[in-house]
């Protein structure tokens, strides 16, 4: 493990997070959000931010506490048990693992409408939004380039990470200051039907599903390479809310840019009705800004590359982890003795990614069933960092959040009311993302002669049971949300803050002093000890320059 430690730095960490954050989120966001919210798309992207910012900042804590790869996955381990770890680990990985192929289908979406006429080929790349065999073909290829570039080093993972970052963040600059000098109509952020022609509640579903929660997801690579951290208690939180505020800037102008470039003919019927194959590079082409067009098709390959690339990093750490928790193969969570990357789990993920890429080819379908799994695991993060203030006094804590007593409960009831807002049917497919891996952990809990198994079960039936309570109010809630109708809008969401705080304090009551707990501290430990090493070598450069 010890190659996996110490080589980033704040900075490397905070592009890891922005580098992630603005993948293919930023190509295609703007416009899904538009679709579904009209000009009220804006309002959409704050109130994402400070769901992701409330349950970022519990993971804060925690990442800081254990520096350590894969570390989303291990936390609610060390609170709860391997039952409720094995839930939250198993929704993490799955919204984890899903994005790189959803990054190399947003690629290939991009180059399916290049107008030159040499590429008039790449047409037949995508048919209604869906990848043809071609297109699968080219985003199989993309798969296997990010695959390699993490396969030999996390050195050179961080160099072209930065690198790429850079490059990502530019472009959008230059995308916002084009279409807002070149074709800015103002009438649209207030036409007929109103900033929120399709009402309030789409602004709502709009975090959920446009691709709001799937863009912010990024924030979780900085706490899961914490294990390569040079400093982690410094390093992590800058890292996590800095990434989350620059993306929201930039998320947010390129919103404003999108709603005003857009040409008031094109949305006489509503903004439901814009569609776009390539949203940027057509309003691009639109407006004659050619060479914003060329920029934009480059980029279309370079944002979501840059994300695959990391996510392929992240998500072998957090296989390592999974491994180290018991819950997969040893083979897993082997690390190259010279390179210092577990190779076995990028095989792993590679596959499994393959498996997403040929069952969903559009990149809105992935994106939407990415962020139901994403707020399933984000639900544990406000518990457990909550319940180790009980559970673990004893653990060294270089950053402490200040007010976590209110931002838990708060985080988990805005994650809740997003999963919400992602409408009926889509919540009820949460059940069965959960269900698929629960074989899996019984198949080792069986291998160990169910050691431990009801006490485990015990501490996190409760998230089981809340999974239950939740779609049965999307079912049979507000039409505005897709349900019933039976829970009226408004009502529906005052119930959900009730249920989320009853859940909560359930859950913090059963937490307990797990057996992996004494992992933990000796995470805890050797962090704690490398901090004073470096403070002490830190010490001797002072007095050495002082004589």
């Amino acid at each position: 493990m010890n190659n996996l430690h110490r080589k980033m730095g704040t900075f490397s960490l905070m592009m890891v997070g922005l580098g992630s954050i603005i993948g293919s989120g930023w190509l295609f966001g703007a416009w899904r959000a538009a679709q579904i919210a009209g000009p009220a798309a804006i309002v959409s992207w704050i109130i994402g931010m400070v769901v992701i910012l409330f349950i970022a900042l519990s993971y804060s804590e925690l990442g800081s506490m254990f520096p350590e790869a894969g570390g989303m996955v291990k936390y609610t381990q060390y609170s709860h048990g391997s039952f409720l770890g094995f839930i939250a680990a198993w929704a993490n990985w799955i919204a984890i693992v899903s994005v790189i192929p959803v990054e190399a289908v947003a690629s290939v979406q991009y180059m399916s409408s290049w107008p030159w006429e040499w590429a008039k080929w790449t047409g037949s790349l995508v048919e209604n939004g869906i990848l043809t065999g071609k297109g699968l073909a080219i985003a199989t290829g993309l798969l296997i380039i990010y695959f390699l570039l993490n396969y030999w080093t996390v050195g050179l993972f961080s160099k072209a990470n930065s690198l790429i970052t850079v490059f990502k963040i530019v472009i959008p600059g230059l995308t916002i200051g084009a279409l807002l000098f070149a074709g800015f109509h103002g009438g649209n952020f207030s036409p007929a039907g109103g900033v929120a022609p399709n009402g309030w509640a789409s602004v709502l579903t709009a975090v959920a599903t446009s691709g709001i929660v799937f863009a912010f997801n990024g924030f979780q690579s900085p706490i899961n390479m914490a294990g390569e951290a040079k400093n982690p208690a410094r390093s992590i939180p800058i890292a996590v809310v800095g990434s989350i505020l620059i993306a929201t800037v930039i998320y947010v102008l390129l919103q404003i840019a999108f709603i005003g470039a857009v040409n008031p003919s094109e949305i006489v019927k509503g903004w439901s009705h814009l569609n776009f194959n390539s949203p940027f590079a057509d309003l691009a082409i639109a407006l004659n800004i050619n060479w914003l067009v060329i920029v934009l098709y480059a980029d279309a390959f370079v944002s979501p590359s840059g994300t695959g690339i990391t996510y392929t990093a992240t998500t072998s750490r957090m296989i390592y982890g999974m491994e180290k928790n018991k819950y997969l193969p040893n083979i897993l969570g082997r690390v190259h003795p010279l390179y210092g990357v577990p190779r076995q789990a990028m095989f792993f993920n590679l596959f499994v990614s393959f498996i997403f890429l040929f069952l969903f080819r559009g990149w809105g379908i992935l994106a939407e069933i990415i962020s139901v799994a994403t707020l399933i695991s984000y639900l544990t993060g406000p518990i457990t960092a909550m319940t180790l203030r009980k559970t673990g006094t004893e653990l060294y804590r270089p950053l402490r959040i200040k007010g976590l007593n209110v931002i838990a409960p708060l985080g988990f009831i805005f994650a809740s009311l997003t999963l919400y807002w992602a409408r009926w049917p889509l919540t009820g497919q949460v059940l069965f993302i959960i269900l698929i891996g629960l074989p899996i952990y019984f198949y080792y809990q069986a291998k160990s002669k169910w050691k431990g198994f009801g006490q485990n079960f015990r501490a996190g039936v409760w998230m089981i049971v809340y999974l239950l309570c939740m779609m049965t109010i999307s079912w049979i809630g507000s039409e505005k949300f897709g349900g019933l109708n039976i829970i009226k809008y408004g009502w529906d969401m005052g119930l959900i803050a009730i249920v989320a705080l009853f859940f909560y304090a359930w859950a913090l009551k059963s937490g307990y002093k797990t057996e992996y707990l004494k992992e933990a501290i000796n995470v805890n430990n050797e962090m704690k000890a490398a901090e004073a090493q470096t403070a002490s070598a830190k010490e001797q450069i002072i007095e050495k320059q002082i004589k």
